[in-house]
């Protein structure tokens, strides 16, 4: 898309205009029961036009937003949810659920379904992960009872702390090469500073919010459950082999991507190439879903003379009708996000932050919140924050212990005060059954949170390594 060029507003006017944008799109959805889907576009297109944006622009730029969001969203989406379909309708989610318990014990299964999502959130996106692991989670509040908050929010609390603090994950990654970090010693420094982070900020957290919520209801977005029955259900080491796929093809990528950039490895080299197609999240999750159609459906139905391409296809088909809405709702999010972007709201803010003289952690930490409060990517905001404060890091004389600490602070920055924007606010609270007001009082508290407490850590660190 083309540069464009904004009528000029100042940014008292520009801050003025998002707020009064936020607050009337959750008077909309919240108040007016309007679908978000819709709330999202009209409010998108109207602070387009009032921020500046040209009548015959701002189109685009929603379009653009929209586009480009679903375009990722999507095939994580759609892959992640048959993937989580077929674990669930061949009675897979069962014999996870039957095994973490027997090992964990019933009165450990939120921290247990946390401590597993830790492990699988490693390589995988947020979003992605989540959505896979939604099977299992499902399964054991419907054979436990009490809330689905208590088994879904600590699951969620361990996803958001490896997406905002631990490479390979977009943000920190790209925040630690930005500012000259050593990957290695950001991946240690993240598990010294996030394993307590998620205890504390996390799963302590989502355990004291979801005693708020007690009666809420496990959603059917994957289809209604089935009691499968015993000798029909899948092995437990089929399972774990579809599940580990996934992460196995996306290391492979981190591996050979990290040696290529370190010239360990050329460009041209055969598993370099085949690592940047078979090891992208997307694609990962499609051969991990093709292999669950192979091995947990179509070779036990033929062994038991059942049919199975009909049935195959409208099980997908199944799989997929739900999840369009949240799709669509996800990609308005991103229109809405790209307009507030376009608009420079948070790069003005983020640069005025810079520029107060105020401590280089905390200067970090308020740079890259705003740029996240302001369009909503985390990942756009830990880059860009990372961008703005890598003069003075560069510039200084730091150890890499304190830059490797200043990364940390910028992921847990990206990670909190989430709000309509995002893509994933509307994504995991569409997932989980939540309304708007819902989504605030749970993802968005968790994630800052998670936010605050990794800041705090972090900047210890970095004024003792400074």
């Amino acid at each position: 898309m083309e540069e464009l060029v904004l009528a000029d507003r100042p940014v008292w006017l520009l801050l003025s205009i998002a707020v009064v944008a936020i607050t009337v799109l959750l008077v909309l959805i919240i108040k007016a029961r309007l679908h978000a889907f819709f709330s999202l576009l009209i409010v998108a297109v109207a602070t387009g036009l009032a921020a500046g944006i040209g009548v015959g622009d701002v189109i685009e730029v929603v379009i653009d937003g929209f586009s480009s969001t679903v375009g990722t969203v999507a095939l994580l989406v759609g892959f992640g949810a048959v993937l989580g379909r077929l674990i669930e309708v061949t009675g897979g989610a069962q014999v996870l659920a039957d095994k973490m318990l027997n090992t964990f014990g019933e009165a450990r299964a939120p921290l247990a379904l946390s401590v597993a999502s830790l492990f699988y959130a490693f390589p995988i996106f947020l979003d992605a992960g989540f959505i896979v692991m939604l099977p299992v989670i499902y399964t054991v509040a419907r054979r436990l009872g009490g809330s689905f908050m208590l088994y879904a929010l600590p699951s969620i609390a361990s996803f958001m702390m490896m997406h905002a603090l631990l490479p390979p994950h977009p943000g920190p990654t790209a925040a630690a090469t930005v500012m000259g970090a050593d990957i290695g010693l950001v991946v240690l420094m993240g598990l010294l500073i996030g394993l307590p982070t998620w205890y504390f900020g996390g799963y302590l957290v989502a355990r004291a919010i979801s005693k708020r919520f007690p009666d809420t209801p496990v959603p059917a977005l994957l289809g209604e459950p089935r009691d499968v029955p015993v000798d029909e259900r899948p092995k437990f080491g089929a399972i774990v082999i579809v599940l580990l796929l996934p992460l196995v093809l996306i290391f492979f990528n981190t591996a050979f991507s990290t040696a290529e950039q370190s010239g360990a490895v050329s460009a041209d080299n055969v598993f370099y190439q085949v690592s940047r197609l078979i090891g992208e999240t997307p694609v990962a999750l499609a051969l991990s879903a093709l292999l669950a159609m192979l091995v947990l459906y179509v070779i036990p139905r033929r062994r038991r003379g059942e049919e199975t391409g009909g049935v195959l296809e409208e099980l997908v088909d199944d799989a997929l009708s739900p999840v369009c809405s949240i799709i669509l709702i996800t990609g308005a999010g991103g229109a809405f996000g790209a307009i507030l972007t376009e608009t420079g709201i948070g790069e003005e803010v983020a640069n005025g932050l810079d520029a107060m003289g105020l401590p280089l952690i905390v200067a970090a930490y308020l740079v890259t919140m705003a740029m996240r409060i302001a369009q909503g990517s985390a990942t756009v905001a830990a880059t860009t924050g990372a961008s703005i404060m890598a003069p003075a890091i560069l510039g200084g004389d730091f150890n890499s212990i304190a830059v490797s600490a200043m990364v940390i602070t910028i992921g847990a920055a990206s990670i909190g005060w989430s709000h309509v924007n995002d893509s994933g606010f509307w994504l995991i609270g569409k997932f989980c059954g939540f309304d708007t007001a819902t989504t605030f009082k749970t993802w968005s508290v968790v994630g800052t949170t998670i936010s605050l407490v990794a800041f705090a850590l972090s900047a210890v660190v970095f004024v003792l390594a400074a």
